[in-house]
């Protein structure tokens, strides 16, 4: 359980830093966040592939659901489009990391070894 909070605060910093880069195109002060917001993402994420969480797992949901929740909050904040092929396109990458999430499972259960 502790590997699935570490990785969601992974999300959750890397989305904000995203969003605060978006930012400081109009306010430089939001450089700060951004460079804070990486620099914790990244030993979330770290800190996530030391519980145990295979690097493919872990980046391939860290990435697809930071593409989704970036795109999200940006149309809602910024005004930024959010189309159906946005969508779409949002929906193939989930999909994509899902089959890398089985595929790891069934790879585990094959070798006699739970990921």
């Amino acid at each position: 359980m502790k590997k699935w909070t570490l990785l969601a605060a992974a999300i959750a910093t890397e989305v904000s830093a995203t969003l605060a880069l978006r930012a400081a195109q109009d306010d430089s002060w939001w450089l700060i966040v951004v460079v804070l917001g990486y620099l914790s993402a990244f030993s979330f994420l770290a800190l996530t592939l030391r519980e145990g969480m295979p690097v493919g797992v872990a980046y391939g949901i860290w990435a697809a659901t930071g593409i989704a929740l970036t795109a999200a909050w940006a149309a809602f904040l910024f005004g930024d489009p959010f189309t159906v092929a946005i969508g779409a396109g949002i929906a193939l990458i989930i999909g994509g990391v899902l089959l890398v999430e089985l595929g790891s499972h069934r790879a585990g259960t094959r070798a006699g070894v739970a990921p």
